[in-house]
């Protein structure tokens, strides 16, 4: 059984009888520690998921020792501006060895694939009324017309030259009609 677990602001898996490296706790050496945080708890197939944590699900520790991590250097440098600061840090750290994982009142993951098999998506029906009596099926000629009609009024003509083109229109037809 394994759980992932919230603490310090970071998240951790951990297994019955694992040593962790935690962000500083507030507790003596040998003393129990309790995390509530707990995200998600699995065995196998069988997960556990919370909605951010389960209620209820807890992982219990005791703490080892606390203690400081390796010095690292910090150097801050700007290139040809004479600025050169040096120091160095060691970070706090807590080592738990996990005793007890305790996992209840949570749902089960369940698969993608099922849950979409779930969601049944009614048929709609058609409209009845007034309206559906208005609405009358378009024809291929007249959905033709339509799309005709709409490219034409989207071509625009240069500015300021819409009179002339309108009369070099009529022009063309009524020379097509002398012919």
């Amino acid at each position: 059984m394994y759980a992932v677990f919230r603490s310090g602001g970071k998240q951790y898996r951990a297994a019955k009888g694992d040593v962790l490296r935690l962000e500083k706790i507030e507790a003596e050496e040998g003393a129990t520690v309790n995390f509530e945080d707990v995200l998600l708890v699995g065995e196998g197939a069988d997960i556990k998921v919370g909605n951010p944590v389960l209620n209820g699900s807890s992982v219990s520790g005791k703490v080892l020792r606390q203690g400081k991590s390796k010095k690292v250097s910090v150097v801050k440098f700007k290139r040809r501006q004479n600025y050169l600061r040096q120091g160095s840090h060691r970070q706090f750290f807590t080592e738990v060895e996990i005793t007890a994982i305790s996992g209840s009142g949570a749902k089960k993951a369940a698969p993608k694939k099922e849950a979409a098999a779930e969601k049944e998506v009614a048929p709609k029906k058609p409209p009845t009324g007034d309206k559906a009596a208005a609405k009358k099926p378009a024809t291929k000629k007249a959905a033709a017309k339509k799309t005709a009609t709409k490219k034409a009024a989207t071509k625009k003509s240069p500015a300021g030259d819409k009179p002339a083109a309108k009369k070099k229109a009529a022009k063309k037809t009524a020379a097509k009609k002398d012919d």
